[in-house]
């Protein structure tokens, strides 16, 4: 099977993960797809492949060189973003099949402009997939699992490529942030690895984000506005004085490059009660401990104003920035740059802004730089995939793989 056909197979599953579920995976449509990966990588002749109760799939391929190289992994998530109700396509999406560098008109009535979408200024000639503009394509990340999936077979059907041992791991509820809560490291077995989940094919991505999920709970007084003289609390209006607390040049729309921000995400309230989620997002460690610190203070101040418990604010920690731990061992870095220059890619090392599944393995014990899958607009009805670009990944992961064949450095576990 062609990779972007088994792409096109993976994205037709609803697979959207759901925040605040009590169950593991948060969602019943990842496991389907899990089951469904099981079945077809043993298809391949691949024994060492299993799924747990959770959802999670581990799975390894035996070397079949006699050289004592550390096992390489690949991993990738399972779910797609609820960042719109219809997260998957309601029919097959649309392949062009030579982009001329136009503009993409939509049947939603959208349209993709390569002025806008700087990334459609690098996919001239190139094959793209694109939905019809009123669902997700769900590229994120499901062109990982379908590169990593087609290295997989590519292994399994060509025993003339030397290789070490190679673990691979596919992931339910990355997008809520709780894929790495139940990872189980020991059962994935690797000294080092790379999630495949970036966007720009030819990005090498192991700086990210220090990350937090903030919550806001503010409790007001309702009467009747008639009556409400030295009585009322409106905590919408609260809601609002908390947020104009936050410096507003320190948004995402105001930031780039390694700048942090406070991001709001949802509000919703009336005069009695009000709930509002923020992102708190810092490459530098004492910058993120200070954010958390000014969104505390931001309460305590509220509180001394409207009365104690009126405000509640709680901050759950999240990812935390792997460049620490992957810069003792740069033969990740030196080895994936090698592998997509010898695809004919300049490669590119810029810092996420954002988070991977790989920034907390790396943590755990397992340097986990993130690479560029060859798609773009995560999370937007403007989601595109680069056919080409996708295969040119799939390529340099099995690239890497041949490299650290030969490699007779470090092990981790």
């Amino acid at each position: 099977m062609k990779l972007h056909e088994r792409f096109l197979n993976y994205v037709m599953y609803d697979t959207m993960s759901l925040e605040g579920k009590d169950t593991v995976p948060s969602t019943p449509g990842q496991k389907v797809l899990a089951e469904a990966l099981v079945e077809e990588i043993k298809s391949f002749g691949i024994e060492d492949v299993r799924l747990d109760d959770k959802g999670y799939i581990y799975g390894s391929v035996p070397a079949n060189v006699d050289v004592d190289s550390p096992v390489i992994g690949f991993i990738a998530h399972l779910d797609t973003s609820d960042a719109h109700p219809s997260p998957t396509p309601g029919k097959e999406p649309r392949i062009i099949e030579q982009y001329d560098g136009g503009v993409i008109q939509l049947d939603s009535g959208d349209k993709l402009d390569p002025e806008l979408d700087t990334g459609l200024k690098n996919a001239i000639g190139c094959r793209l997939i694109v939905t019809d503009g009123s669902t997700l394509l769900g590229g994120d990340d499901k062109a990982g699992v379908a590169e990593i999936v087609t290295a997989l077979e590519y292994m399994s059907t060509h025993p003339e490529f030397k290789h070490g041992k190679v673990a691979f791991s596919f992931t339910p509820d990355e997008e809520i942030g709780t894929s790495q809560d139940n990872f189980d490291v020991e059962a994935f077995g690797a000294d080092f690895a790379y999630t495949v989940d970036g966007a720009d094919f030819g990005d090498i991505e192991y700086e990210n984000f220090n990350g937090a999920s903030v919550t806001v709970e503010i409790k007001g007084v309702e009467t009747h506005p008639g009556e409400a003289k030295d009585k009322m609390k409106n905590a919408s209006l609260i809601a609002m004085e908390f947020d104009a607390m936050l410096p507003p040049w320190e948004r995402p729309e105001h930031t780039q490059d390694y700048e942090g921000f406070y991001h709001l995400m949802h509000i919703n309230g009336d005069c009695s009660s009000c709930r509002m989620s923020y992102l708190i997002r810092e490459h530098d460690r004492d910058r993120y401990e200070e954010r958390k610190a000014a969104v505390k203070r931001i309460g305590e101040m509220l509180n001394a104003r409207y009365g104690a418990g009126t405000v509640t604010v709680e901050i759950r920690d999240g990812y935390r920035n792997m460049a620490e731990m992957v810069r003792p061992h740069m033969h990740l870095i030196d080895f994936a740059k090698e592998a997509i220059a010898e695809c004919g890619v300049t490669p590119r090392v810029p810092a996420i802004r954002g988070g991977t599944d790989g920034a907390e393995l790396s943590f755990k014990g397992v340097p986990c730089p993130n690479l560029g899958t060859g798609s773009f607009n995560h999370h937007s009805l403007t989601e595109v995939a680069i056919i080409d670009h996708m295969e040119q990944c799939c390529r340099a992961i099995l690239k890497i793989i041949e490299k650290y064949a030969d490699f007779k450095g470090e092990k981790q576990n």
